[in-house]
């Protein structure tokens, strides 16, 4: 069996597509287990924080309006 075709019974197995594990792969690979869990926990991080900027420039937004 081709090293391909274990993939594809991986990825099926797991209820992805090929495609997605290739791009999984390509983002992680070479990173130990410890730099995954890093960088996962600063990209919640960075979701939160441009949440947070948007509330910000709505709200300005509105106090903006208030005073007009």
């Amino acid at each position: 069996m081709s090293q391909r075709s274990k993939l594809e019974i991986f990825a099926r197995s797991r209820g992805i597509v090929e495609q997605t594990f290739d791009k999984w792969k390509a983002k992680f690979v070479g990173m130990e287990v410890f730099e995954v869990k890093r960088l996962r926990e600063l990209e919640e991080e960075n979701s939160r924080l441009k949440r947070l900027v948007a509330e910000a420039k709505r709200d300005k937004a509105a106090l903006k309006e208030v005073r007009l």
